[in-house]
């Protein structure tokens, strides 16, 4: 403190200790909180977002898989394919499938989602094999509407992009639908790879214009950035990283 005859003041020390005691009451909680759960195991509650379809197929898969390790966290699992501000809305992590965001966030990334095109072998036994993009005008195209670039899908061979607006013989919300649609002749989808595994493997749909690529898009984990990060939350993020490798 700095005191004068008529007021009482921080120095610049105190000012810049005023400054870091959040910072600092913030650790010491995580601290203290790391040793009653090293004694006791992990416990309270983590609010977790995933997408929808991705978050059926896969992350209540996880969920189950790391509370059998520690019942002593209770999940609040939120299915959305709205984005979901972490801060706002009292999350605690999210999974993501594209670019996350670098300002607000950050990000651990688990991998990559391939798309692939696919139709079944009924319709392809009707309307013949596209095998280049531009066959695909003659086809009835189904659109995923939760893709980001759905107007427009586009292909590389090489370096070089070929782009195509497909033509909207059916569009919906849900990766899901988009390839039961497909799988029940409708025609032509784009699909995450995630939700074709059963399909291909079984026959029912047949992967397209294997010769070209598309874009992946990376799956991540996001949690707000801060000098303290709860140990629940690095449990759940480290375990995450691990589970995705060993079930894609």
């Amino acid at each position: 403190m700095q005191r004068t005859t008529r007021k009482v003041g921080l120095t610049p020390i105190g000012q810049e200790l005023l400054a870091r005691a959040p910072a600092l009451l913030d650790e010491l909680d995580d601290l203290l909180g790391s040793v009653s759960e090293a004694s006791q195991g992990l416990t309270g509650q983590l609010r977790i977002s995933a997408p929808v379809t991705f978050g059926e197929i896969y992350i209540t898969g996880l969920i189950s898989r790391f509370t059998a390790l520690h019942p002593g966290i209770c999940v609040d699992l939120r299915l959305t394919d709205s984005y979901v501000d972490l801060a706002a809305d009292g999350f605690d992590l999210a999974f993501r499938i594209g670019e996350p965001e670098v300002n607000t966030l950050k990000a651990r990334k688990l991998g990559e989602i391939n798309s692939c095109l696919v139709a079944s072998p009924h319709y392809l036994a009707n309307y013949g094999t596209p095998l280049v993009p531009d066959d695909l005008r003659s086809h009835l195209c189904i659109v995923d509407t939760n893709r980001r670039d759905y107007s427009k899908w586009t292909f590389y061979r090489g370096e070089t992009p070929i782009t195509f607006t497909p033509q909207r013989h059916l569009l919906v919300n849900s990766a899901r639908i988009a390839r039961d649609w497909a799988m029940d002749g409708r025609g032509i989808a784009l699909c995450p790879d995630f939700v074709l595994y059963e399909a291909l493997h079984q026959g029912r749909l047949v992967e397209l214009l294997g010769n070209y690529t598309m874009k992946t898009h990376p799956i991540s984990v996001v949690y707000l950035a801060g000098n303290v990060v709860p140990r629940k939350v690095r449990a759940l993020i480290d375990f995450a990283v691990d589970d995705f490798q060993q079930v894609r």
